[in-house]
């Protein structure tokens, strides 16, 4: 697949068991021809997990994408006027982020990224990785389910018997959400039958 010429913003938040996968996917956009800047929530800024250290996630990133990082309200403010990237990919998409998200709530880089391109009616794409997908957040996946310019990487629960709430998106499929997106379709099918 060809994405020369695309720019992608993409935003990590702290589903810290996911990033190897979700970091595969960064690595696969940039083969692809993608110029990418990485925006990051203060959870992936400073915390420091069994998963590893937020340092080396950080130095990853860059070394990556080749761009300096997003990490604060003020340095992702300019994605608004200045309209720079084409698509912002949020994954992995924690619960808590997915619920400011459908509440107009900006407090973190990830937020304010996504309220800015939204601004532009630019696509959003979100891969989910929460443990309260079909609990309390379900009301607020449903509200972002029907949002205008808001696309989803197809999902599926991870473990049912043990977590039946949790939800988690199939983070091979982001490029061709992003595909999809870029022509104002939602990748389908949606709903994946998950393994146990």
């Amino acid at each position: 697949m060809n994405l020369t010429g695309l720019k992608v913003g993409f935003a990590v938040t702290s589903s810290h068991c996911t990033f190897d996968e979700a970091f595969k996917e960064i690595e696969n956009i940039v083969e692809a021809g993608a110029e990418v800047y990485p925006i990051i929530t203060p959870g992936v800024d400073n915390m420091n997990t069994r998963f590893g250290e937020a340092i080396e996630w950080k130095q990853k990133l860059v070394q990556i994408t080749g761009k300096k990082l997003i990490n604060s309200i003020v340095s992702a403010e300019p994605i608004g006027p200045q309209s720079f990237v084409d698509i912002i990919v949020i994954a992995p998409c924690t619960g808590n982020t997915i619920a400011k998200l459908a509440n107009g709530i900006t407090d973190t880089a990830v937020t304010m990224a996504a309220k800015a391109q939204l601004r532009n009616q630019k696509p959003v794409v979100i891969g989910v990785s929460t443990n309260d997908a079909l609990g309390l957040n379900a009301r607020n996946l449903g509200v972002l389910l029907n949002a205008k310019h808001v696309y989803f990487v197809p999902f599926f629960q991870d473990v049912p018997s043990k977590k039946p709430n949790s939800v988690i998106s199939k983070m091979d499929l982001i490029i061709p959400t992003i595909q999809h997106a870029l022509e104002g379709e939602q990748l389908q099918p949606l709903l994946l039958a998950g393994e146990e």
